[in-house]
């Protein structure tokens, strides 16, 4: 594999996404937009605590939700609303496919953590010892990448009834939906990294990773070769040193420098 230092060259062209800015909000109550202490149940069971207020029993038929494509699986995207119904309810574990630090900054109130790469998941992962006919709803940050990794995991290992939140936990958290973590109203800045790869990748993945914090974003390289990872890391500086890595090659440079060109191997 290819390994070298990237270097910007020209000017630079720091993206953000609609949902995924940087800066304050949200909130830990249930869609008003304040922040609410909701005391920790100590539970792995992947479910929300009890509501008093549960909405009105609807029909969702989960044939009409979009699907992306993920190990062979075509994996069901939930939208937010249908999402946030089924959590009301209690009728739906919550799984957290992102980074323990961002797990930690903030997360949907019951949910546990079980990340997309098996190379970092704990070994004493909750998830795996659920029933296989439970439903599953699975989440990261921007909007679906991890989440759906993840997802086609349990799907592929006899899990039935698998969805990933098709907006992301940034939606989430922006609708002041119940979160937990020690800074819930922080969302950290979003940067976009481009890329090419090698044709020969297409259809495998491209990852950024913070390795001094654990943190990392994956996203699919496309039929041409091109790749865009949306990186939103926790107390990740411009100038930190991050990651990106294709089948064909791996590539380190600064936050800032990586999402100002293209990288290439």
């Amino acid at each position: 594999m290819n390994r070298r230092t990237f270097l910007a060259v020209g000017a630079a062209s720091i993206s953000a996404t609609a949902g995924c800015l940087g800066g304050g909000g949200g909130g830990g109550g249930d869609g008003d937009g304040e922040l609410a202490v909701t005391p920790e149940d100590g539970n792995v069971d992947g479910y929300p605590p009890e509501f008093d207020d549960q909405p009105d029993e609807k029909k969702v038929d989960t044939s009409s939700f979009g699907t992306t494509k993920q190990n062979g699986v075509q994996v069901p995207l939930a939208p937010l609303d249908v999402a946030h119904y089924w959590y009301k309810r209690g009728e739906a574990r919550f799984v957290d496919a992102r980074s323990l630090q961002g797990y930690q900054a903030s997360h949907v109130y019951g949910a546990v953590l079980s990340q997309a790469d098996p190379g970092i998941r704990a070994d004493a992962d909750p998830v795996v010892e659920w029933p296989k006919e439970d439903r599953i709803v699975c989440y990261c940050g921007c909007p679906h990448h991890l989440s759906s990794m993840r997802a086609s995991q349990l799907m592929n290992n006899g899990f039935e009834n698998v969805y990933v939140i098709d907006e992301g936990f940034w939606e989430w958290h922006d609708a002041g939906y119940p979160m937990r973590g020690n800074d819930v109203s922080a969302k950290p800045e979003s940067w976009v990294i481009r890329g090419e790869a090698p044709a020969a990748s297409t259809g495998a993945n491209a990852w950024a990773r913070h390795h001094p914090s654990g943190q990392m974003e994956s996203t699919d390289i496309r039929d041409d070769g091109n790749y865009e990872l949306h990186v939103k890391f926790h107390e990740v500086a411009p100038d930190s040193t991050v990651e990106v890595e294709t089948p064909q090659y791996t590539v380190e440079g600064t936050l800032k420098d990586l999402a100002s060109g293209t990288v290439q191997g």
